[in-house]
């Protein structure tokens, strides 16, 4: 049974509010929560690195949550340009292989998804992705997991036509919004505005709706944007 203080997390983890999301947890509580909610406050907001390497440290290094989480700072480094190591991009690629062979089927669909996001948007190899997405997405539609199939379908919607695209990018959209995951609500409002064309009303709504609320939760790729 899952404890108050680590329910009371997860419900502000999905809102965004990553820094009382890690107050509320008492201290040596709930290693792996504490882990994913640092991982992902630094790869918002671009902020407390050292913070989160620290929260996946404390995890058993050989799990596969660690190898997952650890490739992802790797990843972030190099997506992000921030602090990045050399041999980060080979690090992320074995720490999501260690993940993807170790973990259970939904931690190793998540780990082939990062791995596929790694080959698109760092090597820009598109025919190494698309079946680890496809791989990924299998999972997801199986398990009824709304949130990763969200993650998923924003990542495969720029391969496809554009009908199709922006059926994709409108659902990632609506299954965010539909769980309350307000920063990947507001990331996938901004990827949807992005291929839109410049006359198009609704791009305009989605710009004054996610531009306040990006600030709100400072997040970082669009505080450093012109």
């Amino acid at each position: 049974m899952i404890s108050n203080d680590a329910y009371m997390a997860s419900r502000l983890h999905l809102l965004g509010e990553w820094d009382a999301a890690l107050a509320v947890l008492e201290p040596n509580s709930a290693p792996q929560l504490r882990a994913e909610i640092a991982v992902d406050r630094w790869f918002f907001r671009m902020q407390h690195h050292a913070e989160a390497e620290k929260a996946v440290s404390a995890l058993d290094p050989a799990s596969p949550i660690a190898h997952l989480l650890t490739g992802r700072l790797a990843y972030g480094r190099l997506l992000f340009g921030r602090d990045a190591r050399t041999d980060d991009r080979s690090a992320a690629e074995a720490a999501y292989r260690a993940a993807a062979e170790d973990g259970d089927e939904i931690l190793s669909a998540w780990a082939e998804y990062h791995w596929a996001v790694l080959l698109d948007n760092i090597d820009e190899d598109a025919a190494g992705a698309l079946p680890r997405y496809e791989k990924a997405l299998q999972v997801a539609t199986r398990t009824d997991d709304g949130l990763f199939e969200s993650y998923i379908i924003r990542h495969l919607a720029p391969h496809k036509e554009p009908a199709e695209r922006l059926a994709m990018l409108r659902r990632s959209l609506h299954l965010r919004a539909a769980l309350g995951a307000r920063p990947q609500t507001i990331a996938a409002q901004a990827l949807l505005a992005e291929h839109l064309p410049e006359e198009d009303p609704e791009r305009a709504e989605l710009l004054r709706t996610f531009r306040p609320a990006a600030a709100e939760l400072r997040i970082g790729w669009f505080l450093f944007e012109d």
